[in-house]
Formats: C-alpha cells, sequence, structure tokens
C-alpha cells in the first residue's frame, strides 16, 4: 500500500506529490508519545524532516494496520489521542477482513467516511486525487 501512495503522493511519480509519507514515525504530541504505522504531512506544513528523531507536529493523516494484537489498542487508545491532538484524516486496515476504514476529524470526534473492501478501486481521503486499487492491501 505504502508503495502506491509513496510513489504518486510523496515522491509525485505519477501522482499529485506534496506528501512527506514515512513508516511508524515516533510522535511526540504533548505529553503523549504514539508511532503510527504509516503518517503522512502536506509539505506546506512541514517542508523539511526535523533535527529530532521524533515529530511533534500532528500528521495529516495517519493509518494503522489492524491485527488481533493491535486492534484494541488502535481502536480505543490511539483514536481518542489522534482526535484530541487534531488528526485530520484516520484509516484502519483489517487485513483479515480486507476492510479499509477512512475517518475524517469533525470538531472532535470521527466521521466515518466509508469502509472499502475486497477488490474495489477506491478514492480515498486525503489521497483522492489517486484511486487505490484495494487488492493490492491484501495481497500475500
Amino acid at each position: 500500500m505504502l508503495g502506491r501512495i509513496d510513489e504518486g503522493f510523496d515522491r509525485g511519480r505519477g501522482g499529485p506529490g506534496g506528501w512527506i509519507i514515512l513508516i511508524e514515525p515516533e510522535l511526540h504530541l504533548g505529553s503523549d508519545v504514539i508511532e503510527p504505522d504509516l503518517a503522512a504531512w502536506r509539505r506546506e506544513r512541514l517542508p523539511r524532516l526535523p533535527d529530532s528523531a521524533w515529530f511533534e507536529l500532528v500528521p495529516d493523516w495517519a493509518c494503522e494496520v489492524l491485527s488481533p494484537a493491535t486492534a484494541r489498542v488502535d481502536r480505543l487508545i490511539k483514536m481518542r489521542l489522534y482526535a484530541a491532538h487534531g488528526l485530520r484524516h484516520l484509516w484502519l486496515i483489517d487485513p483479515i477482513a480486507q476492510t479499509l476504514e477512512s475517518y475524517r476529524l469533525d470538531t472532535d470526534r470521527w466521521l466515518l467516511l466509508a469502509t472499502h473492501g475486497g477488490d474495489e478501486l477506491a478514492t480515498i481521503e486525503p489521497f483522492e486525487a489517486m484511486p487505490l486499487a484495494l487488492a493490492e492491501l491484501w495481497a500475500d
């Protein structure tokens, strides 16, 4: 999944560019330390990487890949922390159920935009400029 989004949005190959996308960045948001599976910042908000090994600027998007071991933490703890710190977009990917839930922060709570799945070709905020072939997410 990262490859498709990274190519078009971070690197600008075949897509609009304008993003910095990272795997498992360490976020220091106030007193909360969170490590999303993926996170992205619009380049106008984060024109270059910080000198520190962590980020204090809330990303514009985060993605959590759910597993039986992490789903409860991702849904109950991380979602609340992301909302409290003003993260705008969140995806939850469940590779076992083959679903992708997309959320947008609406004031102080999450609005479920859609649940996508299977072999759907989906346009999903905030990366709606390029469709994402979900079948690529479930490949072994």
